[in-house]
């Protein structure tokens, strides 16, 4: 039998003499030895209990003295699959050009007949029957008018049976087939007016601009409208709205109201600052690159108090799903006070909008899912939409998926999920209406497929009947769901057709006005050049980044002093004990430096978030923010008790996920711009997952849309014999995208210098110079005594850009060789070099900032040795990989007439060696190569 819930009466009262007789003798068996009685049996007696003789019902319902036992599991079997694959069977394609399956849910299936039902009570379906049921048989058509009509219904994979019966009661209490008010209808049938007109107007006007028109499924729109009206009675302060370009220009105007004009003027090349409401209700930032009007995003202040937000996003489907859940996530906390931060899932409610073939075949939705219900990435549930035009660009959904519906993903996690046809707007409000009420009692996701078609091409300039022929053969003859709807309440007699065509007429004329308006505005003022914020041109400005030492021994002393009844494991116990003195003995190693910038930060207001696959712990075990009693499990976490501290803190061990995680972590320092928002990979090639994130988004969002992220990357990198993965971060790729100072790119060889790093990005969140930061941290530097910190480093000291190493150049006439290194490399020299005795004719800088270059800082060091004859780049990576091919440029400049070297591994197309002895000779020959001839 189906695992779905059955809110029917007792099934006893079908049952009489020996039939009776018979059940309770089977039940007594199945007490005592359940394997011995029929599975039918036994999943009647689990769900009902014990079998008893029940008083007659009253009314017309038949008692069916002496029903047949098979005949009633017969029925109970087939109002299950009703309800379970009636969906099979509903009338949800608007085209009509896909067959039904009715087979699972006809009585012949389970070997009735209607005379078989006729006589079954109607009690034995429902637990409280309608008044227009009498018997089986109506009870059977009932549930199949609800479970096939243009909406159907997944859920009996839902695993919490209060949420089922919750589902179901909704659906047989005829929530969904409630009546809209004749107001309620003539709303509805202008919003479709306005939709439709708004895309023939475009279409007709700017003939061949690519719009990707939302026809075939008007009611999107719709459907979003209601879920904004549904949040803003219900109080909710923002609303995140995440998709891509098919529909997103009508969105932008009829959800987030970004007036017509300003729409209009994107097409015909017109500043649209010309055409800002003046009440500020609508904001939207650009860059000075631009992108395309399809990626563009917006926000919105209802006078509610609500704010309706339409995220930016690029060509790459669902990616910016996880980046409107992290900025959901942020509109929900408190992160105001010490501790944890506080999260109130009614304030905030993510809307995310899928494609059909997207759905089912980019892995980030699965990623997003996965971690919906987790602690440290959850939001009280999104309500999911796929716009499902049937077809993926030219591709049948039988060449994108291997599933029936493009939604079955979303059944692995619990997910309820209902179809819609989307010709039926009536029935789209009563699923928008269902999905936000489910959110609020569930605070889970929720999956609308609202199915549909496309009207044109791919785009407006593709012809679909080249691959999709016979779909476009059904498409030309469909009505538009306006006029199908405009036909509907015609005949319910809410408006007259000639009301309805007037009504067309008029806002087509109010499209053209705009129009006209923007035509003349743009006569008169002309073209604005958008340039490059003068902010971002300037070098990043110099911050106080040093901490008084008397502060950071308070905030070491608080760090270590743990509850009396709390015990943490011996070994780690002392490991962090030995931070005691580290503050005296100059030993202070990177975990430990970067507890002692997290705990100032905090001091002093910024919101910190850490997230990663073992972010609590660090990957090498060298962090440890989170502490657990070996005896119990409790958890303590120290900087939840820093005094002074002024903001909360939270790090949580993410899913093994690298694109969804950046994704949601990025889309979280978006919302909140005062938070240091850090995502750290277990190893930095983990990265390679999330690359279209660091492409789309972290390097680029700012010049094509003019949004602002101080996101901070930690990429652990080094070789370290431990084979090809996992020891280069592909800084490379990082360096490759640096353009217009659009983020920063750190290989720090020192935790003190790590120290300040943090504290000065801190420093510039919120501000108008703020940008990402990508740091490629250490493993094995970790704990190098020769990458410490000194007390005096972190209370005096500043972000050094260049790092000169100790001992050498200290004549300056002497030096012939100047060695740039960056990372552990540069360790690894300096182990080499000692204290420098016998290298008169060397000097090394560390670069500690690969980008912005510090070209003026560098130029002033080369400077002091007139006598010098080389520049040599030295880096443990491979020579087609690491920094040399950026940093060549900027050494031929700097050369001046100095020959320029590379010193390192020949280009590879893995990035290391295979074992440890391999890399040892290797890293051997790199570090002699470079001090050579000395």
């Amino acid at each position: 039998m189906s695992n779905n819930v059955i809110t029917a009466g007792s099934p006893w009262s079908a049952f009489s003499g020996p039939n009776l007789g018979y059940l309770m003798e089977q039940y007594e068996l199945y007490l005592q030895n359940p394997e011995e009685v029929d599975s039918d049996l036994v999943e009647l007696f689990r769900r009902y209990g014990a079998p008893v003789l029940e008083e007659a019902t009253s009314g017309a319902q038949p008692a069916a003295q002496a029903a047949d036992l098979k005949k009633v599991l017969a029925a109970i079997r087939l109002a299950d699959a009703v309800r379970a694959f009636g969906h099979y069977a509903a009338d949800v394609y608007p085209l009509k050009d896909r067959p039904l399956d009715s087979t699972k849910i006809e009585p012949s299936t389970y070997g009735l007949t209607d005379a078989d039902l006729a006589e079954l009570p109607a009690s034995l379906f429902f637990s409280n029957v309608p008044a227009n049921v009498s018997n089986g048989l109506e009870a059977v058509q009932y549930l199949r008018s609800l479970y096939t009509g243009k909406i159907g219904f997944e859920y009996s994979h839902v695993e919490d049976e209060a949420e089922k019966n919750w589902i179901q009661s909704k659906i047989e209490s005829g929530f969904f087939n409630a009546a809209l008010t004749p107001e309620e209808k003539k709303a509805v049938l202008e919003k479709l007016t306005r939709i439709e007109n708004f895309e023939k107007f475009i279409h007709k006007t700017f003939v061949g601009q690519k719009r990707f028109s939302v026809e075939g499924l008007d009611t999107l729109v719709v459907l979003i409208d209601e879920i904004v009206k549904s949040a803003e009675q219900d109080n909710l302060k923002k609303l995140e709205i995440g998709m891509a370009h098919r529909g997103r220009l009508n969105v932008l105007t009829h959800i987030v109201k970004k007036p017509y004009e300003m729409m209009f003027a994107d097409f015909a090349h017109v500043p649209n600052d010309y055409f800002f409401p003046e009440d500020s209700s609508l904001e939207i930032s650009k860059g000075w690159t631009g992108d395309v009007k399809y990626h563009m995003g917006a926000t919105y202040h209802r006078k509610s108090g609500l704010t309706v937000k339409l995220a930016y996003n690029p060509s790459h489907l669902e990616v910016v799903s996880p980046v409107v859940a992290g900025a959901t996530r942020a509109a929900q906390e408190d992160t105001s006070q010490p501790g944890a931060p506080v999260q109130d899932t009614s304030k905030a409610l993510a809307v995310i909008v899928h494609g059909d073939a997207a759905f089912s075949g980019e892995g980030v939705v699965q990623e997003t899912f996965n971690m919906a219900q987790t602690k440290g990435f959850s939001t009280g549930g999104s309500i999911h939409i796929i716009s499902n035009n049937m077809i993926g660009f030219t591709t049948e959904c039988y060449d994108s998926r291997s599933t029936h519906y493009s939604s079955d993903l979303a059944k692995g996690y619990g997910i309820p999920i209902v179809h819609v046809n989307a010709d039926d707007p009536e029935a789209v409000v009563q699923v928008a209406k269902f999905a936000f009420e489910y959110r609020q009692n569930f605070g889970k996701d929720i999956l609308i497929d609202l199915i549909g078609y496309r009207r044109y091409g791919h785009n407006e300039t593709d012809d679909p009947t080249v691959t999709n022929p016979l779909t476009y053969l059904i498409v030309a003859k469909h009505p538009t769901v306006r006029e199908i709807y405009a036909e509907r309440v015609a005949n319910e007699g809410i408006v007259t057709k000639e009301e309805a065509e007037q009504l067309n007429k008029d806002v087509y004329a109010e499209m053209q006005k705009a129009y006209d308006y923007v035509k003349k505005v743009g006569e008169e003022k002309g073209h604005l050049e958008i340039e490059m914020p003068e902010e971002v041109k300037q070098p990043l400005p110099e911050v106080e980044t040093g901490v008084p030492a008397d502060e950071l021994r308070q905030i070491n002393e608080e760090l270590l002093a743990w509850p009396e009844n709390f015990e943490p494991q011996n070994k780690l116990a002392r490991i962090l004990k030995r931070r005691i003195e580290a503050l005296e003995t100059g030993k202070i190693d990177w975990g430990h430096a970067e507890t002692l910038a997290f705990a100032s930060i905090l001091r002093e207001g910024n919101p910190i978030r850490i997230s990663g696959q073992d972010a609590q712990r660090g990957t090498f075990s060298q962090r440890h923010l989170v502490l657990h009693d070996k005896n119990n499990g409790s958890e303590w976490t120290p900087l939840h008790h820093i005094s002074g501290s002024k903001a909360s803190f939270s790090v949580y061990n993410s899913p093994l996920t690298e694109a969804a995680i950046v994704g949601y972590e990025y889309g979280y320092n978006l919302e909140n711009e005062k938070a240091l928002t850090i995502w750290e990979a277990q190893f930095g090639d983990f990265a390679n997952m999330a690359q279209m994130m660091f492409d789309n988004f972290i390097s680029a969002a700012r010049s094509k849309w003019g949004i602002k992220s101080g996101l901070v990357l930690l990429l652990p990198n080094g070789m370290e014999g431990q084979g090809p993965e996992h020891s280069s971060a592909r800084i490379e790729r990082y360096l490759q995208l640096c353009a217009e100072n659009n983020w920063i790119v750190a290989n720090c060889s020192n935790a003190g210098n790590y120290f300040h790093l943090l504290r000065r990005q801190a420093k510039l969140l919120g501000t108008e110079a703020v940008r990402p930061l990508v740091v490629a941290t250490p493993k094995s530097l970790l704990r190098h005594p020769l990458a410490a910190a000194t007390l005096e480093q972190l209370s005096e000291g500043k972000f050094e850009e260049v790092i000169e190493q100790p001992g050498l150049g200290q004549n300056a006439k002497k030096v012939e060789r100047i060695i740039l290194a960056s990372g552990k490399v540069a360790i690894d020299l300096a182990e080499a070099v000692k204290d420098g005795e016998g290298f008169d004719k060397l000097h090394i800088l560390r670069i500690e900032q690969l980008y912005p270059f510090p070209m003026e800082k560098l130029k002033e060091i080369i400077a002091r040795y007139p006598k010098a004859k080389e520049i040599v780049w030295v880096q443990e990576e491979p020579k087609n990989q690491g920094p040399w091919r950026f940093v060549l440029e900027y050494l031929l400049e700097l050369a001046d007439g100095k020959k320029v070297r590379y010193v390192g591994r020949p280009e590879m197309s893995s990035t290391s060696e295979g074992d440890a002895d391999s890399h040892k000779a290797a890293q051997a020959k790199v570090i002699s190569d470079a001090l050579a001839d000395l």
